[in-house]
């Protein structure tokens, strides 16, 4: 006879990729008839701004389009010009696992750009991406909790309970801001805006009922050429607060929040060269994870009928430390000339890497850093140095780290003897997590019509209880119960029994 269990669903959802896709784009762009000739390029920057993201058989897509801007010399003219071109990208990470019920979540990023001149009005431009993508599953896991009947067959039931770190919601939520900036006094008319750029982030993240609420902000970063010909930099903050719907999740859950771009438009407003009009599209991507207490019948038997047991083995995850790291990167960037002003400076992430010693972990991050400057002549330059950036944490050994990398503010650059000194502040966001296997029972078969016969066993039992052992797998290997011993011994419910003589009654 097959017993019918009592089962719990677990719900979440499980992470069936986390992958870094990486792809290059290419394009010839033509000079615009109303620019003049490209004499030099002084400076390509990309922004990515992501437009779809979709979950296929086997596959997960992004897709979206890089706006490239070339900062170059003109021939026969004076100042620095500019030219945009749109790069449009597609790039795919393939799993078994992912279906069209999947949740993606990416993180774009460029991590590199140039241009290279073909002819006076033709350019080659050539961006570098990478995209950290994520793939979760909705996943239901149903474990065993008891047996309804447990009495009528003389059964004994041993429970035992486990910490667990689960994703309990993946959602998504797009929102645009809109704004009328002006430039502050102390910064000059601007004669034309060349770039902008801008940082986004999630400063707080709570559930309170089935809402997420977060709240952030973008730094916005305009490079402007001003009316004396001179380039100048300005920032603006521009705080958001949103409100998300969400299910599955409790007060106390651990909430990640990442915005990224989807559209980056701005403008000069008006004539005298200090208005602009921004807007930002954005995509909040929200990933709840829960620590949770599980209990499973992990082992039964019966003192009264033979029975069989199926089991079913399950892996938890638990958490063993996340948090984030913030390092401040310092650094000479030479050029072996006297320069007159650094006028623009930005930051890309690239790869990241692990290694470990021990129980010491490093993250490093290869970082970009590229500064716009004006020598001593008056000519405009530039300067790319790669960086690498170092993270320790310290974490067990047999934890397993992710990590995410980004650059949470502008780059500030400023003339120095021999060069350029930037600073600039590098986040790692990171989770420890420790996987283990663990089994439950997943049936019971009990032969109810071949009742066990106790009267051949030996009425009283003397046995030592060796290092390690439970009262449970001694009352299991002699047809009794833990119960039934700690009576006949006189024990204190929970007392030690290692090295202890014990009497183990017969089962009547």
């Amino acid at each position: 006879m097959e017993l019918e269990l009592e089962r719990t669903e677990l719900n979440g959802w499980d992470t069936v990729l986390d992958t870094t896709v990486c792809r290059e784009e290419t394009m010839e762009a033509i000079v615009p008839d109303a620019c003049p000739d490209i004499l030099r390029i002084c400076d390509v920057e990309g922004t990515v701004c992501l437009a779809g993201k979709e979950a296929q058989e086997g596959r997960a897509e992004l897709s979206g389009t890089v706006r490239a801007v070339l900062l170059y010399v003109p021939d026969g003219a004076e100042g620095v010009r500019r030219m945009e071109v749109s790069l449009p990208f597609t790039c795919t990470a393939d799993a078994p696992a992912i279906t069209p019920a999947c949740q993606i979540t990416a993180l774009p990023r460029v991590q590199g750009a140039d241009a290279r001149l073909l002819n006076p009005r033709k350019v080659l431009v050539r961006v570098s991406l990478a995209a950290d993508v994520q793939v979760f599953c909705p996943g239901s896991v149903s474990v065993c909790s008891g047996i309804p009947e447990a009495e009528r067959f003389g059964m004994e039931q041993m429970w035992e309970r486990y910490d667990t770190y689960t994703t309990v919601c993946v959602r998504e939520k797009p929102f645009t801001f809109s704004d009328d900036l002006t430039l502050s006094g102390g910064k000059p008319e601007a004669e034309e805006l060349l770039k902008s750029r801008a940082y986004v982030r999630c400063n707080e993240a709570k559930v309170i009922g089935s809402k997420l609420i977060f709240k952030g902000e973008a730094q916005l970063q305009l490079l402007c050429r001003g009316v004396d010909g001179d380039l100048f930099t300005t920032e603006f903050e521009l705080p958001f607060s949103q409100i998300m719907e969400v299910s599955g999740a409790g007060e106390e859950a651990g909430c990640g929040v990442q915005v990224i771009l989807t559209d980056l438009e701005c403008t000069m407003d008006g004539g005298d060269g200090r208005m602009f009009s921004v807007s930002l599209g954005l995509l909040a991507q929200a990933v709840i994870r829960e620590e949770r207490t599980v209990e499973l019948l992990t082992d039964a038997y019966s003192t009264a009928y033979p029975m069989a047991v199926q089991r079913c083995s399950h892996t938890l995850e638990r958490l063993i430390d996340r948090g984030e790291k913030e390092i401040t990167v310092r650094e000479l960037l030479e050029t072996g000339a006297l320069l007159k002003d650094a006028a623009d400076a930005y930051a890309s992430i690239g790869a990241l890497t692990q290694s470990r010693d021990g129980e010491r972990v490093t993250v490093t991050a290869q970082v970009n850093v590229t500064a716009l400057y004006q020598a001593e002549d008056g000519n405009m330059g530039s300067i790319t140095r790669p960086l690498s950036v170092a993270c320790t944490l310290e974490l067990p050994e047999y934890a397993g780290c992710t990590c995410q990398c980004c650059c949470t503010a502008p780059v500030f650059a400023v003339a120095a003897a021999g060069g350029l000194e930037v600073r600039f502040p590098v986040s790692f966001r990171y989770a420890a997590l420790a996987s283990r296997t663990v089994s439950d029972i997943s049936g019971i078969t009990v032969e109810e019509n071949q009742p066990l016969d106790h009267s051949q066993r030996p009425s009283i039992v003397l046995r030592m209880v060796g290092p390690g052992e439970r009262l449970w797998d001694i009352a299991k290997a002699y047809g009794t119960t833990a119960g039934d011993i700690v009576q006949a011994n006189d024990l204190e419910e929970d007392a030690p029994v290692g090295g202890r003589l014990l009497l183990i009654p017969r089962k009547r």
